[in-house]
């Protein structure tokens, strides 16, 4: 058994919210003890006193999350200014949080400290991560490549990068009962949990394959030995590069690709920023998408995982999906989640956020990607 119970309150005031969302909680687990959770909350809230409510509603639960650009449930739908807490009952899985400190000091230290924290406590081996790790202080990749050391390079890793609302100063990150900056806290599933998941973005390679020839981290400096700005430039003309025209990033069989957003150029280096790093010598070619191959993504990322899921009932879905998606859809953005809710009979209990860059593998049985621009669906059961 996997019982998942969705909560989500709109209350500006701090106290007020997270006491909605223990009652909804309480009336949802019909005197079932939740043995772990992940909070999404809005940057502007008391979180301390929100996560310490938690605790005393149910000592001794196992929870990570953070602050988000927006957040997702079956309840509410999409909101910008909430709190939303998924919980998980089960008597066939475990689920163990970690935490690591200070994760842009040392990224692989800190990494494996999460894992090993929550591997201590777990009875049974791992078979799935959740995270939601800081986005600002270091790279994302270097944060998934980190968990990749820690748990195995083909190891199932699913989140998304917490966010702020856009405003690029500040992100928390939540473990237990503490509110954090530069951390890395990990939610580990070991047991008989089943899971599926989809990962869609939308847009498609346009133009030539080129080839990234020089590049320091995010920062693409030559494309096919000329400036990365020429590249764009090719496109666009003079319209300067936007996160409506990532690139897409092919991995090592030329047909799978993941996304990356420039968000800054350089007009004396020709350079081009991007929001996550690109490898050396990567495959890349341009790519487009109109809102309706942004909105439709949603849908089949959704129907992908319920498609693929491994047994019969599901107990609910994590939805992560990227600020630069909410960004380009605006008012429309509400339509992401509405595209999944009446795809089968029933609504699974869902939660989600909108968030600083996606974790999650694009195949079933490959490698975890970082993703920008991308909507991923995790759907858990046991059954």
């Amino acid at each position: 058994m996997l019982k998942i119970v969705v909560c989500h309150s709109n209350d500006p005031d701090s106290l007020s919210a997270v006491q909605e969302v223990i009652l909804q909680s309480k009336n949802s687990l019909q005197g079932n003890l939740p043995q772990a959770g992940i909070l999404f909350a809005a940057i502007d809230f008391e979180h301390t006193l929100i996560l310490q409510n938690i605790h005393q509603a149910f000592p001794g639960i196992e929870l990570i999350g953070g602050t988000t650009d927006g957040e997702i449930s079956s309840l509410l739908e999409f909101q910008q200014d909430s709190i939303t807490l998924m919980l998980f009952c089960s008597d066939e899985v475990e689920i163990r949080a970690g935490v690591g400190y200070q994760v842009s000091q040392n990224p692989i230290l800190a990494t494996k400290e999460a894992v090993e924290q929550a591997k201590a406590k777990s009875t049974t081996t791992p078979q799935l991560c959740l995270t939601h790790p800081e986005s600002l202080t270091t790279s994302g990749v270097s944060i998934l490549d980190g968990l990749k050391m820690a748990l195995g390079e083909k190891f199932p890793i699913f989140g998304g990068l917490a966010a702020d609302q856009s405003a690029y100063q500040n992100t928390y990150q939540f473990f237990q009962a503490e509110v954090l900056t530069d951390a890395v806290p990990v939610l580990l599933f070991s047991g008989k949990v089943l899971f599926s998941h989809g990962v869609a973005s939308g847009w498609l390679p346009i133009g030539k394959t080129s080839k990234v020839t020089k590049v320091d981290k995010n920062i693409v400096y030559e494309i096919d030995g000329k400036p990365a700005l020429e590249f764009y430039r090719y496109y666009l003309g003079e319209l300067p590069p936007s996160i409506e025209n990532p690139v897409a990033v092919f991995t090592h069989d030329e047909t799978n690709f993941y996304l990356r957003a420039p968000i800054a150029y350089d007009e004396q280096t020709g350079s081009v920023t991007f929001f996550a790093d690109i490898p050396a010598q990567a495959s890349i070619q341009m790519a487009e998408a109109g809102k309706q191959d942004i909105l439709a993504a949603s849908q089949t990322s959704f129907m992908t995982a319920f498609n693929n899921y491994p047994g019969k009932e599901p107990a609910g879905v994590l939805f992560f999906s990227c600020v630069a998606r909410r960004q380009i859809l605006g008012t429309q953005t509400q339509q992401e989640y509405l595209n999944t809710k009446n795809l089968i009979n029933k609504t699974l209990p869902a939660c989600g956020f909108y968030s600083n860059g996606e974790i999650a593998p694009l195949e079933s049985t490959g490698q975890t990607q970082f993703h920008n621009e991308t909507f991923v669906t995790l759907i858990l059961g046991t059954h």
